[in-house]
């Protein structure tokens, strides 16, 4: 029985406040360009003036990108393009500065930090601050065993906590969140079909690498196979996670969750993050509106689980890759709608009516 009570969540989690929403609304209808003229961008500035509980609202200047690691045994029947086991590799790529994301985030000046939770390498050559939150060497194979042991579920549920908190401690303003991950999308196919009540085949996309029509099938069938041990434990959260998930898998819905309590807010990147906020919808049905989905990968099983929590993308661009990098993508979008929040002018009318005041 796990200590963890996931209930807590309901009563820590508050929306956005609702009454600075509606001062910013306000402020936009001031300014000198016509209100919806920005499209969506004005909706994006008066919910991060929500979020920060301030009007007018203030510049995203410490944002970061986490990502959490970990490989899945299902990797092993043949699901994904990548080898099985191979996900640190992909680690170590974006620790030197070699992948996708970690270009993107140097010339966009954002910090990357990885979490090592179930990587299946050894952890000789990962810096300490990577490696020190790994609950076990691997996730298991989940079509025909647990992920993890409902204490292993817990422990990395409450590390996703853990560092939440310390990029809410550090001063973080916000968060684009993304996985690193071998067999990853087919553990979050299976969380999405259960949560959603649907089959196999309306959730099993391409994965990060567009695998082959075998794959895919093959990963249809992992999918189902793990479906019917998943619905035996669809009202226990953390059970579900123990069963069908994964280490890193639950380390994010952890995260999700407290940096909503945190009042932190957080981009989601591609399937597997959507996958986590699903769950994290099912423990604490406020906790989405904290978290903007960045864009749209073109996996079925995050449209579904982004239409399941009324979450629109803010770009559709085709990137499948993973790591963050769509998410990232979307986080200057975020910025400039808070520029254009603060800093466009008002209209001349509205000057002198505050002059008059004063």
């Amino acid at each position: 029985m796990s200590s963890l009570n996931l209930d807590d969540f309901t009563d820590l989690i508050e929306r956005p406040d609702g009454g600075v929403r509606r001062d910013a609304e306000a402020l936009r209808e001031s300014r000198i360009v016509p209100p919806g003229a920005l499209g969506r961008l004005d909706e994006l500035g008066e919910w991060l003036s929500a979020a920060q509980g301030a009007v007018p609202v203030r510049p995203v200047e410490r944002p970061r990108v986490v990502l959490f690691a970990g490989d899945h045994g299902i990797a092993a029947q043949g699901v994904s393009a990548r080898p099985a086991g191979s996900a640190g590799q992909l680690v170590r790529a974006v620790l030197e500065g070699a992948s996708p994301v970690a270009v993107l985030a140097r010339r966009l000046g954002v910090p990357v930090r990885v979490v090592d939770m179930a990587l299946d390498c050894a952890t000789d050559g990962l810096p300490e601050e990577v490696v020190r939150h790994r609950v076990r060497r691997g996730s298991g194979r989940i079509d025909v065993k647990d992920a993890l042991t409902l204490e292993e579920a817990e422990a990395a549920f409450r590390a996703g906590m853990a560092v939440a908190d310390e990029e809410a401690d550090s001063g973080t303003d916000l968060v684009v969140l993304g996985d690193v991950s071998v067999g990853g999308t087919t553990a979050a196919g299976t969380l999405v079909a259960a949560l959603c009540g649907t089959d196999a085949s309306v959730v099993t996309g391409r994965g990060g690498l567009a695998i082959d029509d075998l794959a895919w099938m093959r990963k249809c069938a992992a999918i189902r196979d793990a479906l019917r041990r998943a619905r035996p434990v669809l009202g226990e959260p953390l059970e579900l996670l123990a069963t069908v998930g994964g280490a890193d898998l639950a380390a994010m819905t952890g995260f999700l969750l407290q940096a909503a309590v945190r009042k932190l807010p957080v981009i989601l990147d591609g399937m597997v993050v959507s996958a986590c906020a699903l769950v994290g919808q099912r423990i604490a049905f406020r906790a989405p509106d904290w978290w903007l989905a960045g864009h749209r990968s073109g996996e079925p099983g995050q449209a579904k689980a982004l239409d399941r929590m009324a979450l629109e993308p803010l770009l559709d661009q085709g990137v499948t890759v993973g790591e963050g990098v769509g998410a990232l993508l979307a986080l200057p979008l975020v910025q400039a709608a808070a520029a254009l929040a603060a800093e466009l002018p008002e209209k001349e009318e509205e000057k002198k009516k505050e002059e008059e005041k004063e």
